[in-house]
């Protein structure tokens, strides 16, 4: 359904990085690994090196885990199972149907934009190559008619789709569910000072230092990463942006984005560039979907969707790179 595009960590003297000055009593220790297909970072801030360490490590291998059961690419998760099954019931784990009945719910709350069985539709796009071709319409025509997250089944842990062409695709909500999962693993190791960055999905597990927020720096579109158009502080939080610039491919002149309308099998068009979803810890699910939601009704639609939300906060930024914060979110522009 989409990428994530890159929430970034920076230092304002520094330019955009993730901060390692300023700890008082050890230096932060940080690892970097290539998971749900993106670069997944998780820094530490308040623990010895060797403790840190263990933490980290506890917490990839928590991202190893679920990225086993809700990968539609890794051959025996629960979601290949199921892609593969031909429209028999297949069992899953407790995880796999927590997630996939949370995106049946997303379903109904954006009006259908958002659908995880739009996997036909995903399949057919290659965006990792600006220069791959478009599909043909056709094929296009063909896959959509195999996406509606109303034909997911579901009876205790067997869930089955009535379509056995259809194809669940859990990449606008998973790495909002495994960053929680991440947060909370680490968190029982004993971290209490952390930043758990998956490719622009961010959890932020206290404080940087005691008094100090973290300081996330919001994108600029089309900048590839180097410049920021303002910055959140945020404490035992969860945010994350979804953008139509991170990835795309271009032909005859026209971009088509990596957001596709799960009605067209194309990709969306409307005048915002990104969204960026704020919540507390522990809801980097939300904002993962509420991103992609925003991102895909447009910025009339958006709004009110957020507005009607408790405990959830958002920026807007729109084709002419002005932003516009939703439920009092604080963002400090850049200069």
């Amino acid at each position: 359904m989409k990428s994530k595009t890159m929430l970034l960590l920076f230092a304002l003297c520094a330019g955009i990085i993730i901060t390692h000055t300023g700890c008082k009593n050890q230096d932060p220790v940080e690892q970097t690994e290539f998971l749900l297909n993106t670069v997944c970072t998780i820094t530490v801030y308040d623990l010895k090196e060797t403790e840190a360490t263990e933490a980290i490590q506890t917490g990839f291998d928590c991202c190893r885990e679920y990225e086993n059961l809700l990968s539609k690419t890794v051959e025996g998760s629960d979601i290949y199972k199921l892609n593969h099954a031909k429209g028999r019931p297949v069992a899953v784990s407790d995880p796999t149907l927590e997630v996939i009945k949370q995106g049946v719910r997303y379903g109904d709350l954006s009006e259908g934009m958002f659908d995880i069985t739009i996997g036909a539709v995903s399949e057919l796009w290659d965006f990792t190559d600006v220069n791959a071709p478009v599909p043909d319409q056709e094929q296009i025509q063909a896959a959509v008619k195999t996406v509606d997250y109303k034909q997911i089944k579901i009876q205790g842990n067997q869930v089955w789709l009535e379509n056995p062409k259809a194809q669940i695709d859990l990449g606008g909500i998973a790495k909002g569910y495994i960053a929680d999962r991440m947060a909370e693993t680490m968190e029982r190791q004993g971290a209490k000072r952390a930043i758990i960055n998956l490719g622009g999905n961010i959890v932020a597990i206290g404080e940087k230092e005691e008094g100090r927020p973290w300081n996330i720096g919001v994108e600029k579109p089309y900048s590839d990463r180097t410049a920021i158009l303002g910055s959140v502080e945020i404490s035992d939080k969860a945010i994350s942006t979804s953008g139509i610039y991170e990835r795309f491919i271009e032909q005859d002149g026209k971009l088509y984005n990596h957001v596709l309308n799960p009605k067209t099998g194309y990709s969306i068009e409307n005048s915002l560039d990104s969204v960026t979803i704020l919540a507390e810890k522990g809801r980097s699910m939300d904002c993962d979907a509420l991103g992609t939601i925003c991102l895909m009704l447009g910025k009339e639609k958006g709004r009110r969707l957020l507005e009607s939300m408790e405990g959830i906060q958002g920026v807007f930024v729109d084709q002419d790179e002005n932003m516009e914060t939703i439920n009092g979110m604080k963002i400090t522009r850049a200069n």
